[in-house]
This record gives C-alpha cells, structure tokens and sequence, in this order.
C-alpha cells in the first residue's frame, strides 16, 4: 500500500546545508572554543561611562537574568547610567521559529519588558538591522554612539549566533574601541560542556549526564539561587536618553499572519506573555499538576503538563527560578530533588533542555541543519507530496499521528509524546526527508527552540508504532477524539485504528481519510532504505 515515489533529496532551499565533511570540520574547532578564548582574555579596565545590557531572544526578563544584573552592579558600583537594547533583523521574524504565534507572544513580552524597565528609569532600545549581516555594524554604531564602556549579554549557543559575537570581540579590538564586552551562562543551570565523563570529555548519554547533573546540583546548590531585579537609574536618566526611551516594539510582520483577529485573541490567551503569566503558570504547576506528572506525563488527554515551554524558549523564566520554586516544593533539601515522584519527573525533563544545550556546542553542526548522526544526510527520502499535505494537515488516516497535527495547527503546541510520534511517522513511514518536519513544528510553534527541536527530531533507526502508541498513552481514546471529532462517536479500541477495525461501511460513514500508506510496509521500507543508503554513506 505504500506508494511508489522517485527516491530523491530534496531541494527546497530549507534543506540547503554543508556536507558532512565541512560539518565534522566544524565540529573539530567549535565556535564555542573560539568565544570562550575572547572572554578569557577580555580586558576590563575601561573607565565606566554608560553601561549597556544587551537582551537577547532567550532572555527576554528582567528577574533573575544572570548579565543584567551584573550590567546593574556595574552601573551602580561606578554610578554611571544603565542602558539595555534589544537587536534585531526583520528577517528573524521570518526565519526558523517564527510561527505569527511566537512572534507574537515575543514582540508583546518585549512590549512588557520595556514598560517594566521604564518604571526604573531604565530605557530599552529597540535596534534594527535590516539584514541579519548587519547586526554587528549596528551594534557598532549604538556603542559608539552612547559612549559605551561596558557592556554586558548573555552567551546564545548556536553557530550563526556564536559567531556574530566573535566579530563584535574581533571589531571591537581591530577598530580600537574602548568598551568591555562581558558574556555570561545564564540558559542553563550547568555551563554547557562542562559535564564530563571518566576520558574528560563533555558527556554525550544522557543518563549520565543526568546522573552527574543530579549530583552536582546536589552538591552545589547555589548554583540554583535567583537575582531579583536590576536597580533604578536616576530619573535624569529619562531626560539624558530620552531617544532611547522612545523606541517603538516592531510589529507583527505581514508574512506571518493570524488566520483572524479571533485566531489571534484565542492564542494570546492560551499563551499570556510576561514573567509574570509564566510566574503564575509555575505556581499553578507545582500546587495542582506536578504529583500526578509522573503517572500522566506520556497521557495527553490528562493534560499534566506544565505548559511552560514558551517561557523557558524564550528566556521569559529563567530555568533557575522554577527549579528552585520546584525544589522548595519537593520539600527537601536545596538542589535536590528526590522527595515527589512528580517533581523529580519534571526535573528530569528539564535536565534534558540542559543536555541539549551541552551537545549543541560539543556538536555545532546540530544548528546547520545536519543530523547528529551525519549518515542520516545520505538517506534517499521520497518526494510525496500528498503524504506531507496529510502529515501537515492531521490527514494521515492514523487517528494519534492526526490529532496531534491537528493540536498543534490549532493551539501552536503539542504534547511531547505527540511530537515523537508524529516525527516518526514522516521520517519513517512517509520516508519524508525528517528536516522538512523540523521546519514545520518551527514555523508553527509556540515553544519552538533550535537546540530542542533539532535533537528531538534527530533521526533514529526506532519506528513508532502509532497504533501501540495511542493504545499505551490515551488508552479511553478521548485525545482523539478531542482532536478528531470524525472519530468522535466511535466506540472502543476502534478508534485506534478504524480502517481496519470498523468494516467498510461504517467506516466510509465516517468521513474520515483511509491510511496513506500501510504501517508495516513502510516501516520496512523505511528499515531497508537506512540500511542501504547509510552502508553507502561516504563518511
């Protein structure tokens, strides 16, 4: 039942990358390697001027935010004024990550933020580059322009990013300007690459890396502590930068539409943005839903989750803060978490944002659209288009594969043990190139985040059987039948699989598509199709 389609790579433009050789190369001289060299050897004895914060999209808060903090000890110790800016390109707006959902909850925590800091005499400017090649002359051009002696940011880990703040070092010292660029950890608990295994190499498993993560926590338990917020300037400061306090937050662009205003109206309530809605949502977490997590994490009809994905994605509450408020509730003591099952269930799905954080600069090709596995790139992949119109539209005639599409059209988000079902059944039953599903879940997510989305997506030989799957994790049904309301009158274990559980008539009554392809045939093809392509790979 499988069709039969022309084996071919895919050459739609998103899936453009360098080849595997010119990747491992990469990975030999990390960028990482190279950043961390100009921090060490950063010279700070600058005479204090103006003191400038630079946010970035993952940090997008003023509580807890590691280098803010730092740029307000600074302005304070040499009472010279704080100023914070935000840098960004119109085409980081059209680009991965940039579902008109995620924008904006972005351009409207943004919004937020600057209210916030406005209230401490504190501008945040709003910078553009028109290119994304741009950026470094634009920053540049705001240092020299306010007088800056210092500032300070926080580390973003991928390539294009890491490399963008090796030229501001190179910049800065070759065009001989007299400002201090200060970077700090602050999206992880544990600096990434610092975990290392009995060769004293950064760990690569992550129940290792789990295990070594629990007991340093443990054993470190300020490395959870919180800061609260950046002091005030003096209220001159709103008269000295006036300009600065004027900037306008962009708006949403037209290339990245609501379907409606309702849509929107919808969206903006299911995902409020602001510390403090992600505040609230925590506290709601860890009263009401996290001692049931462990028995209901793979359930998504329980809807147990946390919810706070969109937050930590983009910096909105620090990992720090909601691991403390997790370990206080645990009950135990500081950094530990081994009292609630819940709890420590949740914790662990948060060590793995901090696990992928520490392979994304051990393996920096992870942010080129390469596999970590580089033989996957030499795997032939169909070229169906009707089966990625199914997958896309919740059409693939598999009831748990469909509701979870068809959840994340609708609310931007989907549940996590949706997101590796439907990822299996592209890369595997459909033989769809998986880079294709990876960027659709980033123009569509709400959550969307390179590190998290790309090693969630990473290619595997296992096939998930959706079937087996939805019989395990929604044994009533009532997922599906929430999100497939064809399926919503059909009784029993029919509606796991109804084209071959119900007989023809009262299936064709439902109105619901038959199975694109066979399960078992494709999850041959696709077994047999790895084999040989990556027993080929010229690796």
């Amino acid at each position: 039942m499988a069709p039969k389609h022309e084996r071919t790579k895919s050459s739609d433009d998103m899936l453009r990358h360098p080849s595997p050789k010119k990747a491992k190369e990469i990975d030999q001289h990390t960028p990482y390697e190279a950043l961390l060299d100009h921090m060490d050897k950063q010279n700070a004895d600058q005479e204090p001027r103006t003191i400038l914060h630079w946010f970035r999209s993952k940090e997008l808060r003023a509580e807890d935010n590691r280098a803010l903090m730092a740029a307000s000890r600074k302005s304070k110790e040499a009472s010279a004024p704080l100023v914070t800016c935000f840098l960004f390109s119109p085409k980081d707006m059209e680009w991965h990550g940039t579902s008109p959902v995620r924008v904006d909850f972005t351009l409207e925590t943004l919004r937020l933020l600057q209210s916030q800091l406005k209230e401490m005499n504190i501008p945040l400017a709003i910078l553009t580059a028109e290119s994304r090649g741009d950026k470094g002359p634009v920053m540049l051009n705001f240092l020299k322009k306010h007088n800056i002696s210092h500032m300070f940011a926080n580390l973003e880990y991928e390539v294009d990013e890491m490399r963008r703040d090796i030229s501001l070092f190179e910049r800065l010292e070759s065009d001989g300007m007299d400002t201090a660029f200060h970077l700090f950890h602050d999206q992880s608990v544990v600096e990434p690459g610092t975990m290392k295994g009995g060769a004293g190499t950064p760990q690569k498993v992550f129940t290792p890396y789990y295990k070594h993560w629990l007991d340093k926590v443990a054993k470190e338990p300020e490395l959870l502590d919180t800061e609260g917020l950046p002091e005030a300037n003096d209220k001159e400061v709103t008269t000295k930068f006036k300009d600065l306090f004027d900037s306008s937050i962009p708006s949403l662009p037209k290339s990245k539409p609501f379907a409606s205003e309702e849509e929107r109206k919808r969206l903006r309530k299911l995902w409020p943005a602001g510390h403090a809605a992600a505040k609230k949502r925590l506290d709601d977490f860890l009263k009401n839903k996290a001692s049931t997590y462990k028995t209901n994490r793979s359930t998504p009809a329980a809807d147990n989750s946390s919810r706070l994905s969109p937050y930590f994605s983009a910096g909105v509450l620090s990992v720090r803060e909601a691991l403390s408020a997790a370990s206080e509730a645990d009950g135990r003591a500081p950094g530990t978490f081994d009292g609630d099952a819940g709890i420590a269930s949740w914790v662990r799905e948060i060590v793995f944002r901090e696990f992928y954080r520490q392979r994304l600069v051990g393996t920096p090709h992870d942010s080129m659209n390469l596999p970590h596995n580089l033989k996957f790139d030499y795997v032939r992949w169909e070229d169906d288009g009707e089966g990625w119109r199914r997958w896309c539209e919740g059409a693939t005639g598999v009831p748990f594969v469909d509701a979870g599409m068809r959840q994340l059209r609708h609310e931007g988000w989907m549940h996590n043990r949706l997101r590796m079902n439907t990822a299996s059944y592209l890369r595997t039953n459909l033989l769809i190139d998986y880079r294709r599903g990876e960027r659709f879940f980033a123009e569509t997510l709400v959550d969307w985040d390179l590190s998290n989305n790309h090693q969630g997506w990473e290619p595997s030989y296992t096939v998930f059987n959706p079937v087996v799957q939805a019989e395990k994790c929604d044994p009533d049904g009532d997922y599906i039948r929430k999100w497939v309301p064809e399926l919503k009158d059909v009784e029993g274990k029919a509606v796991f699989d109804p084209y071959h559980r119900l007989d023809k008539k009262e299936f064709e009554k439902l109105g619901y598509p038959k199975p694109h392809v066979d399960f078992k045939e494709s999850r041959q093809r696709c077994i047999e199709r790895y084999k040989q392509d990556m027993a080929e790979a010229d690796i």
